[in-house]
C-alpha cells in the first residue's frame, strides 16, 4: 500500500475531471492539500499560496479536511473540491469579493455546474455570505458528472479516524480529560477585514466599526 500515492493522485484525478466536465478546462493546475484548519471546515481555497522554489513560478492551493472523508458519503466529499474550484475558477475569471465573503458572481457559478449556495446547506438557506456551504442539486450538472466519476471505480481509500485522536493517542496540548484543549480560531471584521484570534465561542466586535466578526469558512 502507497496511502499517500494513492490519496493524492484519487484527488488530482476527480480535480481533472470535474475542470473538463464542470469549467471547460478553464481552472489551471493547482496544489491540493490535506488540512485540519477547523474541524467544522471541510475544505478552502487560497490563490497563489505556493511558489515553485527557484522559478517563482505560483499555483494556487485547494485543501481538503480529511476528517470529514469517512463520515461522509464520496459525492459529499467531492462536492467539497467542486465548491472550492468555483473559488479557483472566480479568483482567475470573476471579482472575489473580501477575503471568506461569498458573492452573487460565486453563486451564479456553483448553480451553473450544479451546487446550490445555501448558508444552512438546505433549501431556502441565502445564496451568499461570510459563511457558506451548498447541497448538491437532484439530476443537476454535479450530480450527473460525479455519478460519471464515480461509476469508474473512483473512490477515495484513506481517511482520518477523528474519534480515537480526540480520545488521546499521541501528543499536543489537551486538558485533564485527555481531549485537545479549545483551539483559537481567526475573526475578521466584514466592513474593514480586521483580524482577531480567540476561541471559537467567543463573540467579538470590530472597535473601529462596532459590527459583530466574523469567523472564516
Amino acid at each position: 500500500m502507497k496511502p499517500t500515492q494513492e490519496t493524492y493522485s484519487a484527488l488530482q484525478t476527480a480535480y481533472e475531471h470535474f475542470n473538463l466536465e464542470l469549467f471547460g478546462g478553464a481552472l489551471p493546475e493547482c496544489l491540493i492539500t490535506l488540512q485540519r484548519k477547523e474541524k467544522r471546515v471541510l475544505g478552502y481555497f487560497g490563490s497563489n499560496r505556493f511558489e515553485e522554489i527557484g522559478s517563482g513560478q505560483r499555483t494556487d492551493e485547494i485543501a481538503m479536511n480529511p476528517q470529514h472523508f469517512k463520515s461522509r458519503e464520496m459525492m459529499e466529499t467531492l462536492s467539497t473540491l467542486a465548491h472550492e474550484m468555483a473559488h479557483q475558477w472566480q479568483a482567475h475569471f470573476g471579482t472575489p469579493s473580501r477575503k471568506a465573503y461569498h458573492n452573487g458572481e460565486w453563486a451564479d457559478k456553483m448553480e451553473s455546474i450544479g451546487l446550490m449556495p445555501s448558508n444552512t446547506g438546505e433549501p431556502g438557506g441565502n445564496r451568499t455570505g461570510q459563511q457558506m456551504t451548498h447541497y448538491i442539486v437532484p439530476g443537476g450538472l454535479f450530480e450527473r458528472v460525479c455519478m460519471g466519476l464515480l461509476s469508474g471505480g473512483f473512490k477515495l481509500v484513506w481517511g482520518e479516524i477523528v474519534a480515537e485522536l480526540e480520545g488521546g493517542q499521541g501528543g499536543g496540548n489537551r486538558g485533564g480529560n485527555g481531549k485537545r484543549k479549545a483551539t483559537r480560531v481567526k475573526f475578521t471584521c466584514p466592513a474593514c477585514g480586521a483580524n482577531a484570534w480567540g476561541k471559537p465561542d467567543l463573540k467579538l466586535i470590530c472597535g473601529g466599526c462596532l459590527v459583530p466578526m466574523e469567523t472564516e469558512t
